[in-house]
């Protein structure tokens, strides 16, 4: 058994316009060690899954099914009690936006020392603040102990995004989640938190969950990656698999709409046309069909029914596609990688 298992995982919101099927038969799971990218536009359902993972949609109208079981233990049936003392403890996240979960009325140090004294309980003040510096020491933030006493928003965006992460990690947590951890950071400190992450996942042997639209940062990072649309996974796999041989349309429009530096491009960038739908009215069949240019290949299959996952041949990979096989090579090698 992994360590975190999502098998089957629903989550709906109730709202006057109809329910929001945010997250629809959701599975994966994440060994101790690893690092699993979630990728998608916004709205495919990649923070809610984390915030169902971390128990977060209990205080919220969310109705929450299925199964995420932790090292043996099911979150969704626990207890809610039990699933608090397990977060920040066993399990952590790193939010997306740092300056509005920090608190700007106490300083960081204040705040990292009650994230390790909600599970250290008998721990002095000298000693979580010991911890305190030494972990903001350990992110990279210059004379930890004098800022230790600064506010959130004497920090640049990179250090209140260091911040953040000595706080997700001050009780050496078993599972890291980092949603969106380089928004909004130039790119020269999103190599650096990227870094960060890294060296800390193999000091810690923490699994790790990154949640993010920028494929740039799968690549570096993950070992796995699954691809969410519409609530939906449309495609997951190893990494080296995804990226080098990429089965899902939606998989290959998010990869031709990113520039690639390695080598000269003459065409522009090829968006993928449309939005996203609407997680209350859903299509028919393939919720990507509206936007998949190679949708009419199918007859009505891609209008009616709803793919399947199904393994595509290569170990631990597979896709929700109708298109078979041999048509999926055939479109990738004459009409996607030329572009790519």
């Amino acid at each position: 058994m992994s360590f975190l298992e999502v098998d089957d995982l629903k989550v709906t919101f109730t709202t006057e316009d109809g329910v929001v099927r945010a997250v629809d038969g959701l599975s994966f799971a994440v060994e101790q060690g690893r690092t699993l990218g979630i990728v998608g536009e916004s709205g495919s359902g990649k923070s809610v899954t984390s915030l169902a993972v971390m128990g977060l949609h209990r205080t919220s109208h969310a109705d929450v099914t299925g199964r995420i079981v932790l090292d043996g233990q099911d979150l969704v049936a626990a207890d809610p009690d039990v699933v608090r003392r397990l977060r920040g403890r066993r399990m952590a996240m790193i939010f997306q936006d740092p300056l509005t979960s920090l608190h700007p009325f106490y300083t960081v140090g204040w705040q990292i020392d009650e994230a390790y004294h909600v599970h250290h309980p008998k721990a002095g003040r000298r000693e979580a603040r010991t911890r305190t510096v030494e972990m903001l020491r350990r992110v990279g933030i210059p004379q930890p102990d004098q800022r230790a006493d600064d506010y959130p928003h004497q920090f640049s965006g990179g250090m209140r995004q260091r911040v953040m992460i000595a706080m997700a990690l001050v009780n050496d947590p078993d599972l890291l989640i980092a949603d969106e951890p380089t928004t909004a950071l130039d790119v020269t400190v999103q190599a650096q938190i990227l870094d960060l992450i890294r060296d800390l996942q193999q000091e810690f042997g923490s699994a790790v969950i990154i949640i993010t639209h920028d494929l740039g940062v799968v690549a570096e990072l993950a070992d796995d990656v699954l691809v969410m649309y519409a609530g939906k996974c449309v495609e997951n796999g190893p990494a080296r698999a995804v990226f080098d041989s990429p089965q899902h349309p939606y998989t290959w429009g998010l990869l031709g709409s990113v520039p690639r530096m390695d080598r000269e491009i003459q065409d522009r960038l090829m968006p993928i046309a449309g939005a996203p739908p609407s997680l209350i009215r859903l299509p028919r069949g393939c919720a990507f069909h509206p936007r998949c240019p190679f949708a009419r290949l199918n007859g009505t299959r891609s209008y009616e029914d709803v793919p399947e996952l199904r393994d595509t041949g290569q170990p631990d990979h597979r896709v929700a596609c109708h298109l078979d096989a041999e048509t999926r090579a055939r479109l990738f090698r004459e009409e996607v990688a030329p572009k790519l």
